[in-house]
């Protein structure tokens, strides 16, 4: 097995079970669990062939991965209830999976296309994020990437790493996706954050005073 075809399943498995869990938890129907699953598993990969010149159609020739999708999908709807609530404490590992794997084949995939370095890392971080900004999205979600704790910078790193021919052989392919795994699940337990700047300012005005002057409008 080819290591691209290899992160590809690992990377369809969890976000596909990634979307469905989301989807559940928004209370959508089977069908709208199938959409979420199968958005959240390919959507990176369709923004990143349109930005880097790979036909859309490429996906209908990946039936194998769309049919381990939607499987992945239905495993996770009849998983048992006491299973899906410890989904929560899991669903960080889940993402942290999908990003890695995604990450790292999106970069291979343009580093294979002779694309610049600029490229390969657009690719790593558009088909290690994408999935999960439009599972957010459609589940009227803040992207999970846009707010939380440093999540497309491990992206970022995968893919600087193969377009600069760091990591070229098996064994180092693997230790980037266990690198990228580890680096995103101690950036949630730690909650590492790039900066920021709120334009939210916060009131000096007391409580209590706020009280007051809305039931004096009210009056």
């Amino acid at each position: 097995m080819h290591m691209i075809d290899f992160f590809s399943i690992i990377g369809t498995v969890a976000f596909a079970m990634s979307g469905a869990f989301v989807a559940m938890e928004e209370e959508y129907d089977i069908l709208g669990i199938v959409v979420l699953g199968l958005a959240t598993a390919f959507g990176g990969g369709i923004i990143r062939n349109v930005l880097i010149g790979v036909p859309v159609t490429t996906l209908w020739e990946q039936g194998d991965l769309i049919l381990l999708a939607i499987v992945s999908v239905f495993i996770a709807f009849v998983l048992p209830m006491a299973w899906i609530k410890h989904w929560k404490r899991t669903e960080a590992l889940f993402d942290a999976i999908g990003l890695s794997a995604f990450a790292v084949q999106g970069g291979i995939y343009a580093a294979q296309l002779n694309h610049p370095l600029i490229a390969v890392i657009v690719a790593a971080v558009l088909t290690g994020i994408g999935g999960g900004i439009i599972r957010d999205l459609l589940a009227g979600r803040k992207p999970l990437v846009l707010r939380d704790e440093i999540y497309a910078v491990w992206a970022m790193a995968a893919g600087a790493a193969i377009g600069l021919g760091i990591t070229e052989l098996t064994w180092q392919l693997l230790t980037l996706f266990v690198l990228v795994v580890l680096f995103r699940m101690l950036s949630v337990h730690y909650k590492w954050r790039l900066p920021r700047r709120p334009l939210k300012s916060s009131s000096t005005v007391p409580s209590d005073q706020k009280v007051i002057k809305v039931q004096k409008m009210k009056l």
